[in-house]
């Protein structure tokens, strides 16, 4: 697959900065496969940089669970089964349940605004309409995100930010394809929304719960139809 830029020599002070932002783009756009391993001599020479900021990058990604080391073979990027996909999504689930019932009750009007406008964003993005697919960016890009935020719970915050979103993200990008899903999905963070609106905390938990429980059920469907066609 062909990339913009992942591949350009790094001409920069902060090269770790750079070297993460860059291979954090490569595990997620695929170009980096789940179970890869990551030579540093490879990857040094791809980057055009020293070894030292790169280890630095893969410590990084370390610790946003993207990359794992495993004895005697190094550092490669990070690979779940069906299983374990199943496991962090059930805790997804109730973590972000409790963030939405905390924001109804926290979210400020101008971010109930903003939300609005994200979601009249994904109604016109291309893959939404074609049913392609749903992607979202991360960080402020990702309504998700904007609402855990809105929790005002620090804790739950770095909990789902640091610990989960960018191994989720790895994961929702490559399975959020499922036929109707992308429109099925923009209609349950409307009921969201309306339930945020509302200031209503049990429904505003419940909406962000039956959408996670679909995308897991979605998600499932996707791993074993591929196992399956694997097999065959």
């Amino acid at each position: 697959m062909a990339n913009s830029d992942v591949s350009q020599p790094l001409m920069s002070a902060n090269l770790s900065m750079l070297a993460f932002q860059r291979l954090e783009q490569a595990i997620m756009a695929g170009e980096l496969q789940p179970g890869e391993r990551l030579s540093e001599v490879t990857l040094a020479k791809r980057y055009g940089i020293s070894r030292g900021p790169l280890r630095e990058a893969i410590g990084r990604l370390e610790g946003r669970n993207l990359v794992e080391r495993v004895a005697n073979q190094g550092a490669r990027v990070v690979s779940l089964d069906q299983a374990q996909i199943m496991d962090l999504l059930v805790i997804r689930e109730s973590l972000e349940g409790i963030a939405c019932r905390l924001a109804a009750a926290r979210i400020k009007p101008a971010e109930l605004k903003r939300l609005h406008g994200m979601l009249e964003g994904h109604a016109q993005d291309a893959s939404v309409v074609s049913g392609k697919g749903y992607f979202q960016g991360g960080g402020d890009l990702d309504f998700h995100y904007r609402i855990v935020r809105a929790s005002g719970n620090d804790r739950l915050i770095k909990m789902l930010d640091e610990d989960m979103y960018s191994l989720l993200r790895l994961f929702r990008q490559r399975l959020s394809t499922a036929p109707g899903r992308p429109a099925q999905a923009l209609e349950e963070h409307r009921a969201v929304l309306a339930a945020l609106e509302a200031r209503d905390p049990d429904e505003a938990e419940a909406a962000m719960r039956t959408h996670i429980r679909n995308s897991r059920a979605s998600i499932s469907h996707i791993i074993s139809t591929t196992a399956e066609a694997e097999v065959a």
